[in-house]
């Protein structure tokens, strides 16, 4: 029974995701509906005039904040 090496092109599971990777802003318009996934919640009516109102509080980069 032959052991096999791990293929040193696959990344580690532990391995921590750089930062820049990590920004959400792509230039283009954040969406309710971006909120709410964002925040893990479901696409419902509640959640979706929860992020309305979030995005007109806090603006494009309120997303931000609801991810690493």
């Amino acid at each position: 029974m032959s052991t096999s090496q791990p293929d040193a092109s696959r990344p580690s599971p532990d391995r921590v995701t750089p930062d820049n990777l990590l920004h959400t802003r792509t230039g283009t318009e954040v969406s309710p509906e971006d909120m709410v996934l964002a925040a893990g919640r479901d696409l419902t009516p509640r959640n979706l005039e929860w992020a309305r109102r979030k995005l007109d509080e806090e603006g494009p980069n309120a997303i931000e904040k609801l991810l690493p």
